[in-house]
C-alpha cells in the first residue's frame, strides 16, 4: 500500500494545552490528516491565520482565553473553516454556548473510537443545528461580558500593582542614576586631580569641581597642621571660601566639629539637618547651609585632612552618597600626598642644585685660578730678565760721551738716560764694573738683543693667552640679537676666513635646509670653534678631512648641522669632560679649554642642543640643532 502524499492530505489544527490530549489526537488522526498543534490559544490563532487549516479542533478550557472566545475570534478570522469544540464540560448549556460562539459542532471528552469518524463528518460539511439560537447567543454574550468584567478587574488590579512597581522602580532608578552619576563624577574628579602636582592648584581645582559637578552649595578642603592640632582651610569655594582663606580659617582637631571629628575617627560625618546637629560647627560665613557632610582624607592609615561638602537643601546626603564621595576623597588624599611629596622633592632638588652649583662654581673658580696662574707664571721671570738686560744696556749707553756725538738730540738722549738711571737709583758705574769682571761669553749673553726679544715674546704670549679667555667666558653671556640667518652662507664664509688648506673642509647643504633664528655673531663662534677643534685634533696630513652637512632636523622646528672629522676620535672616558670649562686635551700646545664649554652654552641659550658621537680611531661627529625661523 502506497504512502499518501502529505501535500494532498487535509490539515487539522488542534489547539489544546494538554500534551497527552494532543498526543492522542495525533495518534488517531495522523494517518489520514496533517495534524497542526498549538498549546496556547494565542499561538493557535497565529498558526490558523498562517496555515488556513481545513478543520480546527478547539479545547474549551484554555489558558488566557476560553474555547468559546477563541472560536468567536477564529470564526471572524476564517469564516469558511469549520470549528469544533472538544470539551469535557457536560454542564447544561455547554454545547449550546459552543455553537453560539461559532462552532459547527461539539465533541465530548473523553475521546473514544468514534472520534475519527466524527472528524470526517465535520470535514465533509456536518453542522449541528442550534435551537433557540437567540436565547443561547444572549447567554453566551452574558458569559463574555462577565468574563470581560473579570478581565478588566484583573487588569485594573494589575495596572495598580504595576503603577506601584513603576513608582518604586522610578525611585530605584533615580537613586541608581544619582549613585551612578556620583560614582562616575567621583572617578572623573579623582582622575583629574591625581594629575595635578601643584598643591594649591590641586586643592582649588578640587573644590571647584566638587561644587560644579555635584551642584553643591559649598565645598572646602582642610589639611592637618604639622603639630596635628589644627585643621587649616587650604581651599574654599566661591566668595565665602575666599573670605575664610583671607582670615586664615581653621578648626581644632577635636570632636566639637564635623571636620575635626571626621579626622579623629577617619569616618565620614553627616548632618541631615544642620540646625539640629550638636557636632556641627556653626559657620557665620555659610548661613544657608542646611545639610553637611565631612569626608576624611586618609592616606596609608593617616588622616591628612578632610573635605567639607555643604548643601542648602535638607537631607541632601545619603549613605550611598558617602560611599560614592568617599572614593573621590580617597583619590584626593592620594593626590595631596603626591603633591606634598613633589613639593618636598623639589625643595630637596633645589637644595641639592644649590649645593652642586656652589661646588661647580668653586671648582670652576679653582680651575680658572690654576689655569691663569700657569699662564701667568712665565711673565715675572721674563720681566726680571728684561729688566736686567735693560740695566746692562743702560750701563753701556752711559759710557758714551755726549760731547762726541755730532747730533745734539742723540747727545741729549744719552744725558737723559744717565740722569733717569741715577734718579731710579741705578749705579751705572757699578753695573759696568760688574760687566767688566764677566767672561766674554757671559757678557755677550747678557746684552743679547735676541734674548731680550725672546723674553718679551714670552711675556706677550702669556698675556695674550690670558686675555683670550675673555671671549670664551663673556661671549655666551652677551645680549643676544636674534635674526634670520642662512647657516650655509655663514659657515661657508667662516671656513673661507679660517685660512685652512684647500680641500680639507667639504660642505653639503640640503635643498630644503631652513634658515635659523639665531644671534649670528655667537653662532659663528660655535662653528668656528668646532671646525678649529677638528682641524687641531687631526694630524696635519693630506688625508685630514672635515665634513660639514646641514639639513632640516627630524623635528621640523630645528635645523641640524653636523661637523665630522676623520681624526683620532675622543676616548669615551673623557667625552663628558670636554664640555667642562678649562678642560683641554691639547696640553702645552695651546687651548684655553673654553671652546666647547662656550659652544654648549651658546647652543643651549638658543633653545637648541649639541651632542657628540665618537670612537677612538674613527673620528668625532658633533651634531648641532638650532631653532628655525618662525613661519
Amino acid at each position: 500500500m502506497s504512502t499518501p502524499d502529505p501535500r494532498k492530505l487535509p490539515q487539522v489544527l488542534y489547539i489544546e494545552d494538554s500534551d497527552e490530549s494532543r498526543a492522542l489526537v495525533r495518534r488517531l488522526l495522523s494517518r489520514k490528516y496533517v495534524i497542526l498543534e498549538a498549546a496556547d490559544p494565542l499561538d493557535g490563532l497565529q498558526l490558523a491565520e498562517e496555515t488556513h487549516p481545513n478543520l480546527i479542533l478547539l479545547d474549551h478550557n484554555l489558558p488566557n482565553m476560553s474555547g468559546s472566545e477563541a472560536a468567536t475570534r477564529l470564526r471572524k478570522m476564517l469564516p469558511n473553516t469549520p470549528i469544533v469544540i472538544v470539551s469535557a464540560d457536560i454542564s447544561p448549556g455547554a454545547r449550546e454556548r459552543a455553537l453560539a460562539a461559532g462552532a459547527v459542532g461539539f465533541i465530548s471528552k473523553p475521546i473514544d473510537d468514534d472520534f475519527e469518524q466524527q472528524v470526517d463528518e465535520y470535514l465533509n460539511g456536518k453542522v449541528e443545528i442550534l435551537e433557540h439560537a437567540e436565547k443561547h447567543l444572549q447567554a453566551y454574550q452574558q458569559e463574555l461580558v462577565e468574563r470581560l468584567e473579570g478581565n478588566i478587574r484583573q487588569l485594573s488590579s494589575t495596572v495598580e500593582k504595576n503603577k506601584h512597581l513603576l513608582q518604586q522602580n522610578q525611585r530605584m532608578f533615580s537613586m541608581l542614576e544619582r549613585r551612578h552619576k556620583l560614582l562616575e563624577t567621583a572617578a572623573r574628579v579623582g582622575q583629574m586631580v591625581t594629575s595635578i602636582l601643584d598643591l594649591d592648584e590641586l586643592l582649588k581645582h578640587t573644590v571647584n569641581i566638587i561644587c560644579s559637578e555635584f551642584n553643591f552649595y559649598y565645598s572646602g578642603i582642610f589639611l592637618v597642621s604639622e603639630n596635628d592640632e589644627w585643621a587649616v582651610l587650604r581651599a574654599g569655594y566661591s566668595a565665602a571660601g575666599r573670605k575664610m582663606l583671607a582670615e586664615n580659617y581653621r578648626l581644632p582637631v577635636d570632636d566639637k566639629s564635623m571636620i575635626g571629628n571626621s579626622i579623629l575617627s577617619q569616618q565620614a560625618q553627616i548632618a541631615s539637618d544642620a540646625a539640629g546637629e550638636e557636632s556641627r560647627f556653626k559657620n557665620p560665613f555659610l548661613p544657608n547651609t542646611r545639610s553637611e557632610m565631612a569626608l576624611p582624607l586618609v592616606f596609608k592609615s593617616r588622616a591628612v585632612g578632610a573635605v567639607s561638602v555643604q548643601s542648602d537643601q535638607l537631607n541632601a546626603f545619603t549613605e550611598e552618597d558617602v560611599t560614592s564621595l568617599q572614593t573621590m576623597a580617597d583619590q584626593i588624599a592620594i593626590a595631596i600626598n603626591n603633591a606634598q611629596s613633589m613639593h618636598k622633592l623639589e625643595d630637596a632638588s633645589a637644595e641639592l642644585l644649590r649645593t652642586k652649583t656652589f661646588e661647580a662654581i668653586a671648582t670652576a673658580t679653582g680651575e680658572a685660578i690654576h689655569w691663569v696662574g700657569n699662564k701667568a707664571a712665565p711673565i715675572p721671570g721674563s720681566v726680571k730678565r728684561v729688566r736686567e738686560d735693560i740695566v746692562y744696556l743702560l750701563a753701556l749707553i752711559g759710557q758714551i760721551n755726549p760731547s762726541q756725538l755730532k747730533n745734539e738730540s742723540l747727545s741729549a738722549a744719552v744725558q737723559t738716560v744717565r740722569e733717569e738711571a741715577e734718579a731710579k737709583g741705578i749705579d751705572l758705574k757699578q753695573v759696568l764694573a760688574e760687566m767688566s769682571a764677566m767672561k766674554p761669553n757671559r757678557l755677550q749673553a747678557l746684552v743679547s738683543v735676541e734674548s731680550l726679544m725672546e723674553d718679551l715674546e714670552i711675556a706677550e704670549t702669556s698675556a695674550e693667552t690670558i686675555l683670550s679667555i675673555k671671549e670664551g667666558l663673556i661671549g655666551p653671556a652677551r645680549q643676544r640679537n636674534d635674526e634670520v640667518v642662512s647657516l650655509a652662507e655663514m659657515i661657508t664664509n667662516t671656513v673661507l676666513n679660517m685660512g685652512l688648506p684647500d680641500g680639507v673642509v667639504e660642505m653639503e647643504w640640503a635643498a630644503n635646509m631652513p634658515k635659523a633664528l639665531v644671534d649670528a655673531r655667537q653662532v659663528e663662534q660655535v662653528f668656528n670653534n668646532l671646525i678649529k677643534n677638528a682641524w687641531e685634533a687631526m694630524p696635519q696630513s693630506s688625508d685630514a678631512k672635515i665634513y660639514v652637512k646641514g639639513r632640516r632636523a627630524d623635528d621640523s622646528k630645528f635645523v641640524l648641522v653636523t661637523v665630522k672629522d676623520n681624526g683620532p676620535g675622543i676616548p669615551k672616558e673623557i667625552q663628558e669632560k670636554i664640555w667642562v670649562s678649562f678642560f683641554t686635551t691639547k696640553g702645552g700646545s695651546g687651548g684655553t679649554g673654553l671652546g666647547l664649554s662656550s659652544v654648549m652654552q651658546i647652543v643651549n641659550q638658543h633653545g637648541g642642543s649639541i651632542s657628540l658621537e665618537s670612537e677612538v680611531g674613527k673620528g668625532a661627529l658633533f651634531s648641532v640643532r638650532l631653532p628655525v625661523e618662525k613661519e
